[in-house]
This record gives C-alpha cells, structure tokens and sequence, in this order.
C-alpha cells in the first residue's frame, strides 16, 4: 500500500514539473533568440538629366498588306534619314519595334471582314544633346513621323545622387527606429541587418499624336530634374 502511494506522487510530481516550468527556465529564455525591431526608411535627391530618350513612330494604311509595308518603309526612311543628319555624332538612332496588323470591319451581327492594313515603325534616339530634342521632334515629323510615343530624360552616371538619397534614407530609417525604441520603453543596440534599394526615376512626357507645326515654331522642350529615390531597410537588435 506505501509503495503505491509513493508512485502515484513520484508520478504527479513528473506531471507538474512538465506543466510548470521552474523559474529559472523562465527567466533564461532561448539564448539564441534575439529580440529586433525592423524599420523602412526613404529618400530622394533630385539631380539635372544628360540623357534623352525619345520615342517616335510612324503610322501607315493601305488596303493591302504590301501597300501599307511600302508606304511605312518609305517614311521610315525618311524620318531616320532626317534624325541621322539633325544628330550627327551626338546620339544614336535606332529602330524600336515594327508591326503590321490586319484592320477589319466589326458592324454589329455581321462577321469581321479585314477592310486594309496598318504598319508601324518605331523609331528610338538616344542622345545627350538636350539642346537638339525640340528640333529632333519637329525634324521627324517633317519627314512623316504622325506620333511620338514617348520622351524620358535620365541621368548616365546617377553614383553620386543615389549615394545622397541612401544616406537620407538611412537617416529616415533611424529617426523611425528610436521612435519606435521610445515608444516600446526599449533601447536600440547594434544593427544586425543593413539593406538598401536604389533606382533612378526618370522623367517620363507623353506627347501623343503629332500635330500639325506651323513653319516659324520649334518644339520646346525642358526637361527639368531627375528624381533619385532610395529604400534603406534597417534591423536594429533591442538590448
């Protein structure tokens, strides 16, 4: 009878002490565990663009595939031409995509028929001469250019900028960071994790369909600054 009853304590005794962790057990929580906050902090620099990028097509239709391809071909050529001798050796012309689609007759309950065809050619300039972008524009669509899709101006070597806008950013990322420490009653302690995202944005202008220019008026174009934003992503051990 003794002996029963002091294996069935031995046994509850084994039950407590796995349901109820001692105090010291407690107290000395995982020693690898390492408690953190983790904060975003943003920047940005704005700097003078070097670079323009424009975006030029030519449209063309026809009733036959042939037809539209040789007119599109023809013009093409002639805007290449006339960018080539506005640019000389201060940028690059280059060809962007090219296309050839079917246009068809869609009246309701009646089966689409192809009704002609339409051509594009894209055309690209990469250069650095600001100055010649307004009469780049107006020199394509003389020579039958009816669309410019797009003009960008960025930075070639945007080193500098991006370095000032990550440490703005890493600043942010601080300032939040003890705020956060203050507010949470806690103290910052070294930084076990320093990661950054740094990317140029450049200065898009849609220009849309090309209009008609009066003789005596050139394009003007300004290209303002360029916007440099950074991402620095901190995560500070608390102590």
């Amino acid at each position: 009878m003794k002996l029963r009853f002091a294996t069935a304590t031995v046994g509850l005794a084994i039950a407590l002490s796995v349901l109820v962790p001692s105090a010291s057990a407690q107290n000395s929580a995982n020693p690898f565990a390492v408690r953190t906050i983790e904060v975003d902090g943003n920047g940005e620099t704005r700097t003078t663009p070097d670079t323009a990028d424009l975006d030029l097509a030519i449209d063309t239709q026809a009733k036959t595939a042939e037809e539209a391809a040789a007119r599109n071909a023809a013009l093409a050529t002639k805007v290449i031409d006339a960018l080539k001798a506005k640019l000389g050796d201060k940028g690059k012309v280059t060809t962007g995509g090219y296309s050839l689609d079917p246009q068809y007759d869609q009246r309701p309950n009646a089966k689409p028929t192809i009704i002609g065809y339409n051509a594009q050619n894209t055309v690209t300039v990469n250069t650095g001469a600001l100055d010649l972008v307004g009469a780049l524009i107006d020199s394509a669509i003389a020579a039958g250019a009816n669309r410019v899709n797009s003009l960008s101006f960025s930075v070639k070597d945007d080193t500098k900028a991006r370095t000032e806008a990550i440490a703005i950013a890493t600043r942010d990322a601080h300032e939040q960071a003890d705020a956060l420490a203050s507010a949470l009653n806690v103290k910052l302690g070294k930084v076990l994790k320093a990661t950054t995202v740094s990317q140029e944005r450049p200065i898009p202008i849609r220009m849309g369909r090309a209009m008609a220019m009066s003789a005596n008026v050139s394009t003007p174009v300004e290209p303002g600054e360029v916007t440099v934003p950074a991402t620095v992503s901190l995560t500070f051990e608390i102590e």
